[in-house]
């Protein structure tokens, strides 16, 4: 069913039209009678002054401790970034010692490699034996033959 709108009906306005509410709230309005109320004293008045401060200090003590929780938060998260930063900065110092005793090395097995290499040359040993060792090759006074009987000493089965 279509609403009932106050507008006439060959009205072609740009405005818009009005609704009429389909009910009206009843509220009864207060009203205060300055002849009912009671006159207050002094002392009424300096308890509710008092009363009134007393709350509005508890209102500022707990924003006072929000913001220091607030400080302490941050500084907390501030401390644990910069901790967490040290430690990376000591793991890569780490890494990077590790990584120099490394290529130091990897050019000490080269130079040992190098080394092997030379060393199994029969020239290079001669030579060493001589100057390190003070061997000297043998002469015929110093061979010593052994004759061996042609006896066979193995025994078949």
């Amino acid at each position: 069913m279509a609403k009932n709108y106050n507008y006439d009906m060959y009205d072609y306005g740009t405005s818009p039209r009005k609704l009429q509410p389909e009910y009206t709230p009843n509220r009864p309005r207060k009203t205060k009678n300055l002849s009912q109320q009671k006159p207050q004293n002094n002392e009424n008045k300096q308890k509710q002054n008092e009363k009134k401060q007393k709350a509005k200090k508890q209102v500022k003590n707990k924003q006072q401790r929000k913001i220091i929780a607030y400080i302490v938060i941050g500084f907390s998260i501030l401390f644990a970034i910069s901790y967490r930063n040290s430690e990376i900065d000591e793991q890569f110092s780490d890494i990077q010692k590790l990584k120099a005793n490394l290529v130091t090395l990897e050019k000490e097995n080269e130079q040992l490699q190098v080394n092997i290499e030379n060393g199994s040359n029969l020239n290079s040993l001669e030579q060493s034996a001589k100057e390190l060792l003070g061997m000297q090759k043998l002469t015929s006074k110093q061979s010593v033959y052994v004759s061996l009987p042609k006896v066979d000493y193995i025994e078949g089965n």
